[in-house]
């Protein structure tokens, strides 16, 4: 998928959904994207939405880097509207993304981080507006402690299967990951559901009665 097919195509009909809606038809279609525990660092941060560009993280040990400093591929690889998604297993103790790189990405326009990691720096991140979502925050350097092993490849994000491409979107409720092959399905379906829960509120704001309002749009039985 071009970069240009999918801002034009597909960003506009995403940007109307909130990963919940992504989730759920994830869902009705057998599909794993949803993730847990992984959220803006900042109450006001945006909402991120893009094509991964991955980075897959490995102890550092007596095995030395070759290449530039983490993230720095990924950056460099990444167009206008991508998303870096980076695995560190849910490592606390290191962070795995900082200022400089924040400051990098913004320039070049890409759309957020997110990490199932730590991430420091969060105070240049909030001055610059440059969206960070992660498992926490942390002073820890990554030097010495952990390093890059690849970009671009296949990741394992908070138990989901991440590739080069697949599309991400994280809000305050989360991050939810859908399959590159598989955005017309559910892009279709999130909009169904979607559809049908701003009836529901619709008139529950109206004032007609919950008991009412979910015997009409039968909720519960809503993803089958």
């Amino acid at each position: 998928m071009l970069d240009s097919e999918f801002d034009i195509k597909y960003r506009p009909r995403l940007a109307r959904l909130s990963t919940t809606n992504l989730s759920d038809a994830l869902d009705a279609l057998g599909l794993k994207g949803a993730t847990y525990g992984i959220r803006p660092l900042w109450e006001n941060a945006e909402k991120v939405l893009g094509r991964a560009v991955t980075i897959k993280i490995t102890a550092a040990g007596l095995t030395k880097i070759t290449g530039n400093h983490l993230g720095v591929t990924a950056i460099e690889a990444a167009s206008k509207g991508d998303v870096i998604m980076i695995d560190n297993g849910g490592r606390l103790d290191t962070s795995c993304w900082g200022g400089i790189l924040a400051n990098g990405a913004k320039q070049k326009g890409i759309s957020g981080v997110v990490v199932d990691g730590a991430i420091r720096d969060l105070d240049d991140c909030v001055e610059i507006q440059f969206p960070a979502y992660a498992r926490g925050a942390v002073v820890a350097t990554a030097r010495g402690r952990i390093m890059e092993e690849a970009t671009n490849v296949l990741i394992q994000f908070a138990g989901v299967q991440v590739r080069p491409g697949d599309i991400v979107m994280g809000d305050r409720s989360g991050v939810v990951i859908v399959p590159q092959e598989k955005l017309d399905e559910v892009i279709e379906k999130a909009e169904l559901f979607y559809g049908k829960e701003e009836q529901m509120i619709a008139e529950i704001r109206s004032g007609v009665g919950m008991l009412a309002v979910d015997n009409k749009f039968n909720y519960e039985k809503m993803l089958k």
